[in-house]
């Protein structure tokens, strides 16, 4: 049955595709029946003791397993609401009503002469009905279960309508051969083991009508419940084949294996339908806990996205009232020093910019959406972070060396990520460095490879623990006690975007050195080719 959207999840075995392991459990159960029959069909003949009590019992039970399946595909219907479904549930309150009926006319059953009926002929009328009316219902559903649910009546409203039909149809029919019967042709004369030869017509024509079903079935198969009906059609079929082939018919050997064919037909859907239903539940329970674990998880990227602004930002805002005071030492001067406060002031508005621009590309970073990419000079911005870094440097007492090439490398890429980028290396490296005893030193260096243009941070701290190097890239990882575990996993995904890479290049207990590597500006590559030619002149 097709789910409306190509995309939807389907919820229901009417459109759920049969896996490898149901189509081999469904073989093996109909290899099983064929077997079973088979074996039984030499001694179908063979005339056994009655036993009043096992149709009551057996059908009974049947109805019940029949009623509860088509409960449960009237559910499925309500979740999915196809036609086709109503059809099928439909087959299975024909299959269990009838049964039932039948167990009510049958001699011995609930009576000496049955309930209703006339004790020999109603039962065996009851059964056509019975074997006519379920194959019936599944023909229009292998026949419904491709059409789209285009129906303007409410679910429920059609669920309610088609009960109410099939009850009046069971009703009409079950009036019909019993205060009627006498007016309908006989299937038995003088002997309920004994057929007439119209009797033998009927389980013969009953036979083909559900050998056309299961064909029309297997050409339109598609689904889980497809394949079990038709095991379902293929285990009645025994029934037809004793009732028109042996000449003793109630009682005998073949007629007790043609009502243990039955109930194992009727049991099979429910089953099915049975261990797929809690399949579902148990995979909903894993989806609510999911569910739950991703709303945590958005919980826990809002802090993060909040960590991240303030992991960017807590620098620029420190040095502003720092720069607001040294400003308002020099104007209190005689006379005042006006040129450092133009240039503290300076300060003040790159720092209020980079604070503007870092909030921004914070946000296009969680958005999604596009940055501008211009060409920068990547050295000069290496060199733009070491200055705003540099009173948290000499406050560490760490020392900077650069080996930059000249005249550097122009890259395209956005010029604020870029430098929340070296930001976060660098920063990184201090807080490697900070409880270092020994040497302190960091190196800044670049140079080009095959048209990339390559930023070495190296640090002298205690490295990465070789068990963590895989994961340091990783959202929520982190290595200090009071990180967040963001920093590096936003400059890896920002470089992405553009085209670019950061690796761990290496670490171990002299230090670390990474690498940011982003793609060289057109006119840079043009340049590097003619410098690679004429040094090969």
């Amino acid at each position: 049955m097709p789910v409306d959207s190509p995309h939807d999840f389907p919820l229901v075995i009417s459109s759920m595709p049969p896996t490898r392991q149901q189509q081999v459990a469904a073989s093996a159960a109909a290899i099983a029946l064929l077997v079973i029959a088979v074996l039984v069909a030499p001694f179908a003949h063979l005339q056994f003791a009655r036993i009043d009590v096992f149709v009551p019992v057996l059908q009974t039970v049947l109805s019940l397993v029949d009623l509860l399946t088509a409960i449960l595909l009237f559910a499925q219907y309500m979740i999915q609401p196809h036609r086709a479904l109503l059809a099928v549930g439909s087959a299975y309150i024909f299959s269990g009503a009838m049964a039932f009926l039948q167990t009510l006319t049958f001699p011995g059953g609930y009576g000496p002469t049955g309930v209703i009926g006339d004790g020999n002929n109603s039962p065996a009328w009851f059964f056509v009905l019975w074997h006519t009316t379920f194959p019936l219902c599944i023909m229009a559903y292998a026949f419904l279960k491709d059409e789209k649910p285009a129906s303007r009546i409410a679910p429920a409203k059609n669920l309610a309508l088609t009960i109410c039909g099939v009850a009046a149809a069971i009703a009409l029919l079950a009036w019909l051969v019993t205060a009627n019967v006498a007016l309908l042709p006989p299937f038995y004369t003088g002997s309920i083991t004994q057929q007439t030869r119209f009797g033998n017509q009927i389980n013969i024509a009953l036979c083909l009508l559900g050998a056309i079903t299961l064909a029309v079935l297997f050409a339109r198969r598609r689904t889980i419940l497809d394949l079990w009906l038709m095991v379902t059609l293929l285990a009645w079929i025994p029934n037809f084949l004793v009732a028109a082939v042996a000449s003793s018919v109630r009682f005998s050997l073949g007629w007790y294996a043609a009502r243990g064919f039955a109930l194992v037909a009727s049991s099979l859907l429910l089953s099915v339908l049975l261990t797929e239903t809690a399949l579902l539940y148990s995979r909903l329970a894993s989806a609510l806990t999911m569910l739950r674990r991703e709303r945590g998880n958005r919980l826990m990227s809002i802090d993060a996205a909040t960590a991240a602004i303030a992991h960017e930002i807590r620098s620029p805002l420190a040095s502003i009232p720092l720069n607001v005071e040294a400003a308002r030492l020099q104007l209190c001067m005689e006379p005042p020093d006006l040129a450092n406060v133009d240039v503290i002031l300076q300060d003040i508005e790159a720092a209020s910019l980079r604070v503007n621009a870092t909030i921004s590309s914070v946000r296009e970073l969680f958005k999604g959406s596009g940055t501008v990419t211009t060409t920068i000079h990547l050295e000069t911005v290496a060199l733009q972070v070491l200055r705003l870094l540099e009173h948290e440097l000499q406050l560490h007492k760490i020392q900077v060396a650069t080996n930059f090439r000249s005249p550097g490398h122009d890259v395209h890429a956005d010029a604020t990520q870029v430098q929340q980028i070296i930001l976060n290396l660098v920063k990184n490296a201090i807080e490697a460095m900070s409880p270092a005893s020994g040497s302190r030193q960091l190196t800044l260096s670049s140079r080009s490879e095959r048209g990339s243009a390559l930023l070495i941070v190296q640090d002298t701290g205690p490295g990465v623990a070789t068990a963590d190097q895989e994961r340091i890239f990783e959202p929520f990882f982190t290595t200090r006690p009071n990180g967040m575990g963001l920093g590096l996993a936003v400059c890896r995904t920002l470089l992405e975007r553009a085209g670019g890479k950061l690796v761990l290049a290496r670490s171990g207990p002299e230090g670390s050195i990474f690498e940011v590597r982003l793609p060289l500006a057109e006119n840079e590559i043009s340049a590097s080719k003619h410098d690679a030619r004429r040094d090969l002149a």
